[in-house]
């Protein structure tokens, strides 16, 4: 009988381990992989069009500037503004409240229009031409077209007061709030639906050819199978929901400019406030800078509770 050896020192390795840090491919292939000469150009790109300005606003967040003057170094004087200011308080929490909104309405709805668009149904292309328009508009004109629409005086509340009561509901704060997450939901659940559509297209048809064999259903299907092979996708299109709508401004600027009072003023406008209306570059800087944390943060938790970073396979959910 024979028994296996340990291989002798200083003996060739299999064929297939890459050699770590040598940029070579596996042993005999003849495939060398991409150094990091490749990745310089953009790493150069990022550093200046992100790492630099995140940078500068960080130091200009421990100045008083008005835009014209030198900035004067202020210490934490901004920071502990902020911390004792309650509207930057109650912007923030508006900002959480929105995007956790967006997350738990867009979600399902992306999710449910992107597997169905992944489909082969009748008068699908077309249908799905139409879903995707709210794509191709720019959130400017999508939110000058809903003011529009809800117009207390000519638009269709006006025509529907039966429903709508005076019709103007963006001077309440419940109205406000539920017209700006309306109008989030219909301009970018189709992008995210564009997500899951290309994931749910990935999925390997043998999966469900194999179900249906053992008798399950078209629901059991999409629960134990196309849920789980879009995990990946999922989390990427929630830290995509986080940070833009941490950051969304420009539709509350049109729509509700932070009113009635400051029960739409979210972080991004308050810092617009605070920069380009009041001229205090330096408190706007901190907020800015804490907008980055706080996306951050929630970005890594999401990644954390997942556990997409322990994820080893290249395929959808694996």
């Amino acid at each position: 009988m024979v028994t296996p050896t340990a291989p002798a020192r200083g003996a060739r390795r299999p064929a297939g381990r890459r050699d770590r840090g040598t940029g070579r491919g596996p042993a005999g292939s003849g495939v060398a992989r991409p150094g990091l000469t490749w990745a310089l150009p953009a790493a150069l790109f990022f550093a200046l069009f992100a790492i630099v300005p995140l940078l500068l606003v960080a130091v200009l967040s421990f100045t008083h500037w008005n835009g014209l003057a030198d900035p004067v170094f202020a210490g934490f004087d901004n920071w502990t503004a902020l911390v004792h200011d309650p509207v930057m308080i109650k912007s923030l929490w508006l900002s959480v409240l929105l995007t956790g909104l967006g997350v738990a309405i867009q979600t399902p709805m992306s999710i449910l229009l992107g597997v169905w668009a992944a489909g082969h149904q009748r008068n699908r292309a077309v249908l799905s031409a139409v879903f995707f328009v709210p794509l191709l508009l720019s959130a400017t004109a999508i939110s000058v077209l809903w003011r529009a629409l809800l117009d207390p005086n000519f638009g269709v509340p006006a025509q529907a007061r039966w429903l709508f009561g005076d019709g103007n509901l963006l001077g309440t704060r419940t109205g406000a709030i539920s017209v700006l997450v309306l109008v989030a939901t219909w301009q970018f659940t189709p992008f995210h639906a564009l997500i899951y559509q290309g994931a749910a297209r990935a999925i390997p048809q043998v999966l469900y050819q194999a179900a249906a064999i053992d008798g399950a259903g078209r629901v059991r299907r999409f629960f134990h199978i196309t849920l789980p092979q879009l995990r990946n996708s999922i989390i990427t299109s929630m830290i995509l929901m986080v940070v833009g709508g941490l950051t969304t401004f420009d539709t509350v600027l049109i729509l509700t400019n932070g009113g009635p009072g400051t029960d739409t003023s979210i972080s991004a406008f308050y810092m617009y406030q605070k920069a380009f209306r009041e001229f205090d570059f330096g408190q706007g800087a901190a907020i800015a800078l804490l907008l980055v944390v706080v996306a951050t943060v929630i970005s890594l938790i999401v990644v954390r509770i997942s556990g997409y970073d322990k994820m080893a396979g290249t395929k959808e959910g694996m």
